[in-house]
């Protein structure tokens, strides 16, 4: 199935990732630990597992779903819930949650993720419901030269524009080449702002969770649970965790005013959820093992990757600068052929909605969307980057770097 080399090359990288792979482990344990003693202190029971339908009034399982995300983050307060869409829907929901007409919305990452360009109103027709169409406006601050937050240019900002209402930090770095944001890279930005504004500060923290002994604290942190959160398990839905009356505010934004949190059937999702929050610390160590593997090997091959195996990590996320759409193509190609579901399909590239440019999927997974499961993308432009996430056991993600190495190279 695979060549002598290609097995040869992975038994060397994964000599070299030993100390890298027990680090991991022990970070695994310790939000571990941190799940467990959060259900045990909320008493959870086989009897929170129930469905409801409806208006879903008294529901003690959705109620106790939303406690134990809170306190599994650290936050005051916080709800998960399965008919959130994906991450962008609950950034949404945040982003609408907590900004009015006349206030300004500060980006200190850059640019965020794509699929928010239109949320924002730098992309898309006027009158479609935008940021902007509330005459909510627009900045962003560049992260320096080496990817680290300008904290004297946020504080510069804060100062100068009363107007500034949400402070936008983006974890991960989306479609850039740009290092992830550690928590305490976040930490710094929200101590900052707290200094010198009465802004709140939300944080995308899609492909973060849990790959650090600590999450970052904010008014908001927004997530969505067919990535790291869930574990796995969750079949949809996303979280929004962080202080009482932001979260309150995206309550209301989630549902409607005076309703907020306290209806939603549950339609027998929670157990899945919960479920998908006792395997989060487990399951997204091994994909940041896969990650690791995977950027030993290609480095191995001569390929630009980033992080670098021995790097630290604060997300699941890892680059490949391919330097051709042909090599970008071919990966992608690799990682479908390893993939549980749909091995037989050729991903290809596509007008993909929310993107500015064509965009390639590699994605066999068992639930659709799911980045948690070894799933690989990237746009169609100069220099080929191609983003690498997941892996629900390390053996089956390293399985897919091996058709992708052998399928590249080949």
């Amino acid at each position: 199935m695979f060549s002598e080399k290609i097995l040869a090359l992975a038994a060397e990288c994964e000599k070299d990732c030993r100390e890298q792979f027990e680090y991991i482990d022990s970070i695994a344990f310790k939000n571990t630990q941190k799940v467990m003693s959060v259900f045990a202190q909320n008493r959870l029971s086989d009897r929170h597992f129930a469905p409801t339908s409806g208006y879903g009034y008294n529901d003690d399982g959705r109620d106790l779903c939303d406690k134990l995300f809170a306190d599994a983050f650290g936050a005051e307060a916080g709800f998960a819930r399965h008919s959130i869409i994906n991450g962008t829907h609950a950034l949404s929901i945040g982003l609408y949650a907590l900004l009015r007409p006349g206030d300004t919305l500060l980006s200190v990452a850059g640019k965020p993720y794509d699929t928010l360009d239109e949320v924002i109103g730098i992309s898309g027709k006027s009158g479609d419901g935008s940021l902007a169409d509330f005459n909510i406006g627009y900045k962003q601050i560049d992260l320096d030269e080496n990817g680290y937050p300008r904290l004297d240019k946020i504080k510069e900002a804060l100062l100068q524009d009363k107007s500034i209402k949400v402070v936008f930090v983006q974890r991960s770095k989306g479609y850039s080449a740009r290092r992830t944001l550690t928590v305490s890279d976040i930490n710094s930005i929200c101590d900052t702002v707290r200094e010198y504004s009465d802004a709140y500060v939300m944080v995308d923290n899609c492909y973060g969770a849990f790959t650090e002994e600590s999450e970052p604290y904010a008014d908001l942190l927004v997530g969505s649970l067919i990535k790291n959160a869930g574990g796995g398990m969750a079949e949809s839905g996303g979280y929004l965790v962080g202080t009482a009356k932001a979260v309150e505010l995206a309550s209301y934004r989630y549902s409607t005013v005076g309703v907020g949190l306290e209806c939603g059937a549950s339609l027998g999702q929670t157990k899945s959820m919960i479920k998908g929050l006792f395997y989060a610390p487990h399951t997204v160590a091994q994909a940041v093992k896969t990650a690791v593997f995977a950027a030993r090997i290609f480095e191995k091959l001569g390929f630009t990757v980033s992080p670098k195996y021995n790097e630290k990590r604060s997300d699941i996320i890892q680059t490949f600068t391919l330097g051709s759409e042909d090599a970008l193509v071919k990966f992608c190609l690799g990682i479908q052929a390893g993939s549980p579901v749909d091995a037989h399909v050729a991903p290809v590239p596509w007008e993909m909605p929310g993107y500015n440019d064509r965009v390639i999927m590699a994605a066999g997974a068992f639930t659709q969307g799911s980045s948690i499961e070894l799933s690989c993308d990237g746009p169609v432009r100069p220099p080929y980057i191609a983003y690498l996430q997941g892996g629900l056991t390390y053996e089956s993600g390293k399985y897919g770097i091996l058709k992708a190495a052998q399928t590249v190279t080949e």
